[in-house]
C-alpha cells in the first residue's frame, strides 16, 4: 500500500511537561486508526502535530505531494454570521452538490433537524458542531483527522457516521485517523489503534476489542507489577468475548489466547447476589409507572394558525414496574421524552394522567450532566470535599466484601495524592465528573441514575467506572448516546418511540431497525394523505397534501438513487472483470452502464425539481 504520511521522531514539549519524546508513525493508503489514551496525555496534540496545525519542537512530519488532508479539531468553530448552507457546501451551484450521492447523505445523516438556511449563530452548540462535521466530510480527502467526532450525535447519528466512514474509501484507499472515548465506534471503524501515553505512541494492531486483549498479554508478558489495572483490563476482555455476540464474528486476534486469559474470570457482575442485596436494601417495591401519560401545553405564537395543536402529548399510557436490582438502558432521538420519564421517577414530573408509585425505602440519586453537584465545593480541595463525607464505603458482599475509604475511592477512580490538595474549580472536566459520581455513591442510594456519565471522560476511565458499577447492589437506569457503556452495565433497554416505552430484547441494534421501520411508515402514511385532490395554489408554498407528498417523493427518488449507485459500482466490477478481448460483451456492459447512468441523471434532476418545489 502506498505510503501517504509519516511522522518522523517527533518532539514536543510544554512549559510543564514533555508531551512526546521520539515518536515515529506512518499512515499508508488504507489506514485506519482509532487513538486512546488518558485525558491529557496527548491525543488531540497528536492530531493537530500530523495535520501541521502545530510544528514539533524537533523532528519532522513528511505528506506524499499532492494528498488532501482534512481535520475536525475540537476547537474549530464554524463562522456564526453564516447560513447552514453557506457553511456546508459554500458558493458551490446547488445543482452541482444536490446531484451529489455522498453530500446528500451527510445532508440527511447530520443535518436532518437544522434549517438549512438558517443562521449558524442561532443554532444550538451541538447544531454548530455538526455543521462543521458536514462541512468537513463533503470535502473531497485523502487523509482525515478527526478529534471526538461523535460529540453530540445521538445513538443513531454514531451509528450513520461509523457506516460512512467505513464506505468513504474503498479498502485501500485514503486514511483515517480517529480519537473518540466512544468505544464501539472505534471497534466499528479502526483497524488499527494506537495508545499515547508516556511521552510514546504505541501501536496495536485491530481495534478496541483487539487492543484490549494485545494490553492484557503486554501486562502478562512483562509482569506487570500493577495487578489492579490488568485484573480490571481482564473483565473488560471477559465482557467482550462473552457479553458482545456481535464482536465474536469478526474478532481481530487469535480468539484461542482471549478464551485463556479470561478462562479463570468470573462473569462481570454477579447477578444473583446483586439482586439479591438489592431487595434486600430496597424492599419488593422500588417504583411502578403505571398509565402514566405526560402532557405539556404549548404557547401560542403568532406565526402559528389558530387550528395548530394547544398541547403536546410527550409520553402516553406508560407502564412500567422498575424492580430491584434492575439495569436498564433508556434510549430515544433528542426530544422523545427521556428526561421526562426519568423525571416521573424521581418526582420531578407528575403525570398528567395515570400515577406513579414509589416504595418507602427508595433513595434516588442523579449523576446528571450539569456537575450541579459540586458547586458548593467549588472552592474547597479535593481532600477537604471527601473528609466531610462518611469515612468508609462497601462495595461486594460475603467473602467478596471490600471496604474501601473515601480516598481509596478517588484512587480507584484514577486520582492521584497530589490531586487530593487541587481546588474542585480547578479540576479536569473528567475529574469533576468521577468526583461527582463519588460524592453520590458515598450517599447510598438504591436507585442510581446515570445521565449522559461518558462526558469528559477516557477509556481507561469509563472501564474503571463500570468496574465499580459492576459490584453497586441497587437499581440502575442509564441514559446514554454511549452505545458501548449501554450494552456494558445494562441488562435491558428500554426505547421511547413516539411517546410509547417499548421492551428491546434485541438491544441497541433492534432500536435502530425500529426507528428506520418508524421514518418509513411515516413517509407511507404520508403518501395515503396526499392521495386526496389538492386545490390549485396561488402561492409558491405548497399546501399540507402537496408538501407530504414531495416529501415522500423526495425520499423515495433518495432510495431509487442510493440503489443505482450499488449497480452502476456493480457493473463497473463487471467489466473489469469481463475478458478484455471479448468486444460484443464489453459493448453490451457499457450499453447497460450507460442506461444506469442516464437513469441517475434524470432522477438527479428530479431530486433538484422537487427540492425547490420544498424551498419554495
Amino acid at each position: 500500500m502506498a505510503h501517504l504520511l509519516g511522522a518522523e521522531r517527533l518532539h514536543l514539549e510544554f512549559p510543564t511537561r514533555t508531551v512526546f519524546g521520539e515518536v515515529t508513525l506512518g499512515l499508508d493508503e488504507g489506514s485506519r486508526i482509532g487513538v486512546v489514551g488518558r485525558n491529557g496525555d496527548g491525543k488531540s496534540t497528536l492530531l493537530k502535530l500530523l495535520a501541521g496545525r502545530i510544528e514539533p519542537d524537533s523532528g519532522r512530519v513528511t505528506a506524499r505531494r499532492g494528498i488532501r488532508i482534512g481535520m475536525l479539531d475540537q476547537a474549530d468553530a464554524v463562522d456564526p454570521e453564516l447560513t447552514v448552507a453557506e457553511a456546508v457546501v459554500g458558493g458551490v451551484d446547488e445543482h452541482v452538490w444536490a446531484g451529489d450521492q455522498k453530500v446528500r447523505d451527510i445532508l440527511s445523516g447530520l443535518l436532518s433537524d437544522v434549517p438549512w438556511h438558517g443562521r449558524v449563530g442561532d443554532l444550538s452548540g451541538g447544531q454548530r458542531r455538526r455543521v462543521g462535521l458536514a462541512a468537513l466530510l463533503v470535502g473531497d480527502w485523502d487523509v482525515l483527522f478527526l478529534d471526538e467526532p461523535t460529540n453530540h450525535l445521538d445513538v443513531e447519528g454514531i451509528a450513520w457516521l461509523a457506516g460512512h466512514l467505513k464506505s468513504r474509501w474503498g479498502k485501500n484507499d485514503g486514511a483515517l485517523v480517529v480519537v473518540t472515548h466512544d468505544r464501539w465506534f472505534l471497534d466499528e471503524v479502526s483497524t488499527d489503534t494506537w495508545e499515547v501515553h508516556d511521552g510514546i505512541v504505541e501501536p496495536f494492531e485491530g481495534g478496541y476489542a483487539a487492543y484490549i486483549l494485545q494490553r492484557v498479554e503486554r501486562d502478562r508478558m512483562a509482569a506487570a507489577s500493577d495487578a489492579k489495572r490488568q485484573n480490571l483490563l481482564r473483565k473488560e476482555l471477559a465482557w467482550l468475548r462473552r457479553g458482545a455476540p456481535a464482536r465474536t464474528s469478526k474478532p481481530k486476534f487469535r480468539i484461542d489466547a482471549a478464551n485463556q486469559l479470561i478462562e479463570n474470570e468470573p462473569p462481570v457482575r454477579d447477578k444473583v447476589e446483586l439482586n439479591r442485596l438489592a431487595v434486600s436494601r430496597l424492599g419488593k417495591d422500588v417504583v411502578d409507572i403505571l398509565d402514566a401519560s405526560v402532557v405539556y401545553p404549548v404557547a401560542p405564537t403568532a406565526d402559528v394558525s389558530p387550528e395548530a395543536p394547544t398541547e403536546r402529548t410527550i409520553l402516553h399510557d406508560v407502564e412500567w414496574r422498575i424492580a430491584p436490582g434492575e439495569r436498564t438502558g433508556i434510549l430515544g432521538v433528542n426530544g422523545a421524552g427521556k428526561s421526562t420519564l426519568l423525571g416521573l421517577v424521581t418526582g420531578a414530573v407528575k403525570p398528567t394522567s395515570g400515577k406513579v408509585k414509589r416504595g418507602t425505602t427508595v433513595r434516588i440519586a442523579t449523576l446528571s450532566q450539569e456537575l450541579d453537584e459540586l458547586a458548593e465545593w467549588a472552592d474547597e480541595r479535593v481532600s477537604a470535599v471527601i473528609a466531610e463525607q462518611k469515612r468508609s464505603y462497601t462495595i461486594g458482599s460475603g467473602s467478596k466484601a471490600v471496604e474501601l475509604s473515601p480516598g481509596q475511592l478517588l484512587e480507584r477512580l484514577g486520582f492521584s495524592n497530589a490531586q487530593l490538595s487541587t481546588p474542585v474549580k480547578q479540576l479536569s472536566g473528567g475529574q469533576k465528573r468521577r468526583l461527582q459520581l463519588l460524592l453520590i455513591l458515598l450517599q447510598e442510594p438504591n436507585v442510581l441514575i446515570l445521565d449522559e456519565p461518558t462526558n469528559d471522560l477516557d477509556t481507561d476511565m469509563l472501564a474503571a467506572i463500570e468496574d465499580l458499577l459492576d459490584s453497586w447492589p441497587g437499581t440502575l437506569l442509564v441514559v446514554s448516546h454511549d452505545r458501548y457503556l449501554i450494552e456494558r452495565v445494562t441488562d435491558r433497554q428500554l426505547a421511547i418511540l413516539d411517546g410509547h416505552v417499548r421492551d428491546l430484547p434485541g438491544g441497541v441494534e433492534q432500536y435502530l431497525e425500529l426507528r428506520k421501520a418508524g421514518v418509513a411508515k411515516k413517509a407511507d402514511a404520508s403518501a395515503v394523505q396526499s392521495r386526496t385532490p389538492a386545490q390549485p395554489s396561488t402561492a409558491t408554498a405548497l399546501s399540507g397534501a402537496e408538501r407530504r407528498a414531495a416529501e415522500k417523493e423526495l425520499a423515495s427518488v433518495d432510495r431509487r438513487l442510493e440503489k443505482l449507485a450499488g449497480e452502476v459500482s456493480a457493473q463497473h466490477e463487471k467489466l473489469a472483470l469481463h475478458d478484455q478481448s471479448d468486444y460484443a460483451g464489453l459493448g453490451v456492459l457499457g450499453d447497460e452502464l450507460a442506461a444506469l447512468e442516464a437513469s441517475i441523471a434524470e432522477l438527479e434532476l428530479r431530486w433538484l425539481e422537487v427540492s425547490e418545489q420544498l424551498e419554495g
